[in-house]
């Protein structure tokens, strides 16, 4: 395949702000440009780090923002009132409300923070119609139950991004109609719980991402990873599930830009 006919990739979470790469933002751009990753999303982890991040997100084409308060922060920015969410949210650049989600293997704050913290971005999320962005890890049944609390109140759309659950919670996040987003983690060799999942999710519900400037996917392990990388990782995904590289890419930037569907209408106009 030529460089002009490499089809387009999104790499729909990273972290621009963070070392590694807001150090480097130009150069990094440009090679994930080159690399073919034509779009991105710029998560945002603090409310005192959203200026940063979506002053990213005006100052380049392509980039998008969320807005959120990562379970690890649930304690630094206790008690982050919905109105903080809501009115950032209205940025014609904020695409999606996270990340947020329960994290109980490093248990950074207290879990009745986390779960507190969780539950005011879903119900962002419902109200703006923005996608909600979740984390977890080790935190399969808490973070189950309250998907479908929270559903039950009234819809809403999101991604469990960064994908590294039982085939169990994957068949939940599915049947309550959200996405499943593989990083590089899916390429490691030890991962084959994970690889096995990943052949079962429907490929019009698959996301890549980076997760940038963590999880360098082979052949990268031991770098500092950064958005152009999703190529690996979308050229492991679609080998691993017997399909084409176009077809895989296609496929997950299409499902990008459905399901963060204000960067779809923007895409669109432009």
């Amino acid at each position: 395949m030529s460089e002009t006919d490499r089809p387009m990739l999104v790499d729909s979470h990273c972290h621009l702000n963070y070392r590694g790469l807001d150090d480097d933002l130009e150069g990094v751009l440009g090679r994930a440009q080159a690399a073919g990753v034509g779009a991105m999303l710029a998560i945002n982890t603090r409310i005192s780090e959203f200026d940063r991040v979506i002053g990213i997100a005006r100052a380049h084409d392509g980039i998008y923002a969320s807005v959120g308060v990562h379970p690890h922060q649930a304690e630094e920015e206790a008690h982050t009132p919905l109105d903080a969410l809501l009115e950032r949210a209205t940025d014609p650049l904020v695409i999606g409300i996270g990340e947020t989600g329960l994290d109980y293997y490093y248990d950074n704050a207290p879990r009745d923070l986390q779960r507190e913290n969780f539950r005011t971005h879903i119900a962002a999320a419902r109200q703006t119609g923005l996608p909600v962005i979740v984390h977890t890890r080790d935190a399969d049944d808490d973070s189950a139950a309250i998907l479908r609390e929270e559903m039950e109140e009234g819809a809403f759309t999101g991604v469990i991004h960064c994908f590294t659950a039982s085939q169990g919670f994957a068949e939940t996040a599915l049947d309550l109609g959200l996405y499943i987003s593989l990083s590089g983690i899916v390429t490691f060799k030890n991962a084959i719980a994970l690889q096995e999942t990943a052949k079962t999710v429907p490929l019009d519900r698959l996301l890549v991402e980076t997760d940038a400037p963590f999880l360098a996917p082979v052949p990268h392990r031991g770098k500092t990873c950064e958005p152009a990388f999703v190529v690996d990782t979308a050229r492991f995904v679609a080998e691993l599930r017997g399909s084409s590289f176009a077809e895989l890419a296609e496929a997950t930037t299409d499902n990008f830009y459905t399901l963060f569907s204000k960067a779809g209408r923007r895409h669109a106009a432009a």
